[in-house]
């Protein structure tokens, strides 16, 4: 499995090829203790928990060149250390080991995945892994996906009265779109039929971009076959409707998981910060976009993105594929900055992957 992350920020490999043995057990337990219980730890604690034998002393020490290294904080005088942004990208790059998906947990997925999918709308099958993410993850689950990769089964020109249609899309997961359409002038009444069953000739199998491409590398084809407003037609009810949002849809699930386990007033103020974020849809699309660059899982931290730069908040992805490999979507988790990453990498990475057989096989 993949990881991906941004790129390292300056000084930081430097300063990571430094740590001795001991300094990395001591930056592994405060992040471990952060991850757990979202608290800072201190000296004494530490002491207690480390397998070598250090005075709090010897411990301060090695936190003190820590926190010179940019890797931890200390949120208040006196208090434990806390990793920094810098330092939980070290560790889930360098130091976090990930685990695979157990075969009971394997076989849940594919389960409900399957459940899902079966008689219903990839949507359906999509909105049941977002819920399923959240569950695991007790963050929130998105998912994000176009449209316009759904697979076509039929299309119809279906007149309204002498100046309208409607284009009904079908696709092979059983979604429906219907579009209004305006009609040229003059357009004779079996031009409906014929662009219905010049289209259909072609769609079956194909994403509504597949078809739109062939059409426009073989339009002398058309022009042959149909008159010029049936194939004005026919463009007409491929062409994206004017005034229509971005194609991509954005699915997100479990919310309310996200106020749980809040340890103070900061937190609360954070999570409210995420609900704006999330419910700055356009966003979130364009942050889970970037994650179709390259293979595997990507994995955002905090201030990284600038979405989520005011709550603090990260996001683990991974995209998914049709049947023809190319990626049709991503889906992930989104919540506070101390995520179970060992937990949920391999988990999205593995729902990513049960998508994209669904799609593959056709569910």
């Amino acid at each position: 499995m993949n990881r991906q992350s941004p790129s390292a920020p300056f000084g930081e490999t430097r300063a990571m090829a430094e740590l001795n043995e001991r300094s990395r057990e001591i930056f592994r337990r405060i992040v471990e203790s952060y991850l757990a219980t979202g608290e800072p730890v201190g000296s004494r604690n530490l002491s207690r928990i480390l397998p070598m034998a250090l005075s709090p002393a010897s411990i301060r020490n090695v936190m003190s060149d820590l926190e010179a290294s940019g890797l931890i904080f200390a949120p208040h005088t006196s208090a434990g250390r806390l990793p920094t942004e810098l330092g939980l990208r070290f560790f889930v790059d360098a130091m976090m080991e990930i685990g695979d998906v157990g075969r009971e947990e394997r076989a849940r997925i594919e389960a409900q995945m399957r459940a899902a999918a079966s008689g219903h709308t990839l949507e359906t099958a999509l909105a049941e892994a977002s819920a399923f993410l959240s569950g695991i993850s007790r963050g929130a689950g998105v998912v994000v996906t176009s449209k316009s990769n759904a697979r076509l089964k039929h299309i119809e020109f279906v007149r309204l009265d002498p100046s309208r249609a409607l284009v009904v899309l079908v696709g092979e997961d059983g979604s429906v779109e219907n579009r209004l359409l305006i009609l040229p002038a003059g357009l004779p009444a079996s031009a409906l039929t014929e662009a219905s069953n010049f289209l259909n000739a072609r769609i079956r199998g194909k994403t509504l971009a597949d078809v739109k491409q062939e059409i426009a590398i073989r339009r002398s084809d058309m022009e042959r076959e149909l008159d010029a407003l049936t194939a004005k037609l026919v463009e007409a009810g491929l062409a994206t409707p004017v005034g229509a949002t971005e194609t991509r849809q954005l699915i997100v699930r479990g919310q309310a998981n996200l106020l749980e386990d809040l340890k103070a007033a900061e937190d609360l103020d954070r999570i409210r910060l995420l609900f704006e974020d999330l419910e700055t849809q356009t966003d979130v699309i364009d942050l889970l976009t970037r994650a179709e660059d390259g293979e595997g899982v990507r994995i955002f931290i905090g201030s990284e993105n600038k979405l989520f730069s005011l709550s603090g908040s990260s996001m683990i992805a991974a995209p998914f594929r049709d049947g023809s490999q190319k990626i049709v979507g991503v889906l992930g988790v989104i919540g506070p900055t101390r995520l179970n990453y060992a937990r949920i990498v391999p988990m999205v990475d593995y729902t990513a992957r049960v998508i994209s057989r669904l799609l593959e096989r056709g569910r």
